[in-house]
């Protein structure tokens, strides 16, 4: 019978100091720390996968102005995938859509040249251009850029893909086309120049009612084109 009572006395004596070991712990922690339930870790500042760049948020060597010692560009000539150089010169007389670019963009560029696709489609022999520029052009050679325009049904007459040196290329985005652009980076926006090579505007393609306001612009352009022609 003691042994009972000593084994009795034992067990309850350990289940108290669990007890008191506990409390003690629990006082000692901080008052705000984390439950079994609760997220340990977060990034409040973190981007979310989905969420959208915008120009502003991403950094651009590129300067605002040229140097002094250089003026502001206001033509440009690059490489097309034909190999044959294509100024601004070459563009003038009849209006054109500028997009910026690269073929290893897995996702939103791959959107944006299907959105070309349609318009070339729909402007079929009517004399507008679209102009890809690649903001990778060490990555996009002719070569490359012949590859990928097969991938779209790219029209070699209709639809350029132009290359050339990054920094050239990042003056050509701010300065003629006012599109802040950088290695892989580039804007979701259309930009429309009249036959004369001034901007008229810019769409931004994602947006249904932009897309139709751009193909509104290009129709009107070349019925004023053709108004001009027969006067």
């Amino acid at each position: 019978m003691k042994i009972v009572t000593h084994i009795a006395l034992i067990l309850v004596a350990g289940v108290a100091l669990g007890l008191i070991g506990r409390q003690l712990r629990s006082s000692t922690a901080p008052a705000d720390g984390p439950g079994p339930d609760e997220v340990i870790y977060g990034n409040d500042n973190a981007v979310a996968d989905n969420a959208t760049l915008r120009p502003e948020d991403v950094a651009n060597d590129t300067p605002s102005k040229p140097p002094e010692d250089a003026e502001w560009l206001s033509e440009f000539e690059l490489l097309e995938r034909s190999g044959e150089m294509v100024s601004t010169n070459d563009l003038k007389g009849s209006p054109y859509v500028v997009s910026f670019f690269f073929s290893t963009c897995p996702s939103i560029c791959v959107s944006q040249n299907q959105k070309l696709k349609e318009l070339q489609d729909e402007f079929e022999g009517q004399g507008v251009r679209f102009v890809a520029i690649s903001v990778d052009p060490e990555t996009d050679t002719p070569e490359v850029l012949r590859e990928y325009a097969a991938r779209f049904g790219a029209d070699p007459d209709q639809w350029l893909f132009l290359t050339g040196e990054l920094n050239y290329i990042r003056r050509i985005g701010a300065e003629i086309f006012q599109q802040p652009v950088n290695k892989q980076f580039h804007t979701e926006r259309f930009v429309l120049v009249d036959p004369n090579g001034k901007i008229e505007g810019f769409y931004n393609w994602p947006e249904k009612r932009q897309l139709a306001a751009l193909k509104e612009s290009i129709k009107s352009m070349l019925q004023e084109e053709a108004s001009s022609k027969k006067s």
